[in-house]
């Protein structure tokens, strides 16, 4: 087995294109920059007990070197370090023309198990925002939900842009495809409610299910973000408050809708008298005509 210990059984001899110069570290702070300033690199080398952001990129040779010394003597199980050590060789694979495989053989050579591969390939392309790719490795069946927070913050943040509307709508399909795919718990505030935000854009029924995956004050705020985000829409109020309003909501889902748009935040949206009288007609209040003017000037 190969000893990755020794630097220069790991790292391609000097001659090489470097891809940690001027031009390659500096798009390497861009991306961290656009992903809140800190990589997923970053908090894998945190892991190892390097300070996130002062060893990545390495300047030079001898900031490669020195990474490679922190590494191999860090606490770390050797599967770590290794997996690490993969993610800069793709980094070298990268600057090359045709693509060169020095870490797919090093892979080989180490022993490292496919799964780190796959996981630490999806890292690498998530730090340089080719988020599709990431995707493809992240949402393996071999993969534990590794980072699931901070990959589904990065993902609703960067949304694709549909170029075929008008107002270039966000999409959040790549979001919703690791959701699904990986159906990770979320440890974060953040993330639950970006996901949700993201859903509630999406698909009003499936968020709405979602939301009663959680206890009641949780689902309290879940619910009330959705009827938020059909009023934040109102070219779309007609559609999208037709899909909520013809829900079977709960007993408590019915008083968190009409407090929320009575006397919540909810009130102050000229859309919240339409959203009442919709309701109200598919719970025989009130009569179809009524809320039919109500809806005049909604798409």
């Amino acid at each position: 087995m190969l000893d990755y210990t020794e630097y220069n059984n790991v790292f391609p001899s000097p001659g090489f294109i470097n891809p940690y110069d001027h031009k390659g570290a500096s798009a390497i702070e861009t991306f961290r920059k656009s992903l809140g300033g800190v990589l997923f690199v970053d908090r894998v080398l945190s892991r190892l007990g390097i300070a996130q952001g002062t060893a990545y990129p390495p300047r030079g040779e001898n900031g490669l070197r020195s990474l490679h010394q922190q590494i191999c003597q860090s606490s770390a199980s050797s599967i770590q370090k290794i997996s690490v050590l993969y993610y800069l060789l793709l980094d070298h694979d990268d600057v090359h023309p045709g693509r060169s495989h020095w870490a797919d053989s090093f892979a080989e050579e180490t022993g490292l198990p496919k799964k780190y591969q796959i996981l630490m390939r999806g890292l690498w392309h998530m730090d340089r925002m080719e988020f599709k790719y990431a995707i493809e490795n992240l949402t393996h069946p071999s993969l534990p939900t590794e980072f699931a927070d901070e990959i589904t913050i990065a993902l609703v943040r960067h949304p694709l842009v549909n170029k075929r509307s008008s107002t270039s709508q966000s999409d959040y399909t790549l979001a919703l495809a690791y959701f699904h795919a990986a159906q990770p718990v979320f440890t974060s505030s953040e993330a639950l409610e970006l996901l949700f935000g993201a859903l509630a854009r999406t698909n009003v029924t499936e968020a709405l299910d979602f939301s009663r995956r959680y206890p009641e004050w949780t689902r309290q705020q879940l619910f009330e973000r959705l009827v938020a985000s059909i009023l934040e829409q109102p070219d779309k109020l007609g559609a999208r408050g037709k899909e909520l309003v013809s829900a079977a909501l709960t007993g408590e889902e019915e008083s968190w809708f009409q407090e929320y748009l009575r006397h919540g935040e909810g009130r102050k949206s000229k859309g919240a008298n339409a959203l009442l009288r919709m309701r109200g007609v598919v719970t025989g209040r009130l009569s179809s005509t009524a809320a039919l003017e109500n809806l005049a000037g909604y798409s």
